[in-house]
């Protein structure tokens, strides 16, 4: 079993949308039994919402539905996913401050490390407080990530 964590600033719309994403990525891949997938904020004030209603519109536009409910990130999070997968540099740098190890601090990770085609670096941008259209671009960018990542898995995991 691998397990993924993906995390954002208040889980309500880029992590969700990325674990909702890969969830069905690795349903399509038979791999569901295989891969453990969760989704977590860096902060708490959205801890028991589900995902924004934009957020949501939009993976169900996609056929897709959105179920987590979001939480913080805790510390022990660290011992229970093998990779944890931030959506942004300040996400890194609240999860690299979480860290008590270096074996924690080797399993954060930026999303978008896994799209071969984004270039170094790049996040995922956050579109809370953007118009509408930054809700299917973060969509976009999520599945692009994902599709990498399970990639990814496959060749390192051996899935």
């Amino acid at each position: 079993m691998v397990s993924v964590c993906f995390v954002c600033l208040g889980n309500i719309c880029r992590s969700p949308t990325a674990e909702g994403v890969m969830r069905r990525l690795v349903e399509a891949a038979g791999l569901s039994g295989r891969v453990m997938i969760d989704s977590a904020g860096t902060g708490a004030w959205h801890s028991g919402n589900q995902a924004d209603p934009r957020a949501r519109a939009e993976a169900e536009s996609r056929g897709l539905t959105l179920t987590s409910v979001a939480r913080r990130f805790e510390p022990a999070d660290f011992d229970r996913f093998d990779y944890i997968i931030a959506m942004d540099r300040q996400n890194v740098s609240d999860l690299q401050r979480l860290a008590g190890t270096p074996v924690h601090f080797g399993k954060i990770h930026l999303a978008r490390e896994f799209d071969p085609e984004s270039p170094p670096r790049a996040e995922v941008p956050d579109p809370y407080y953007g118009g509408e259209d930054g809700f299917p671009r973060v969509f976009d960018i999520c599945e692009a990530a994902c599709r990498g990542l399970l990639t990814h898995l496959r060749e390192t995991r051996a899935l």
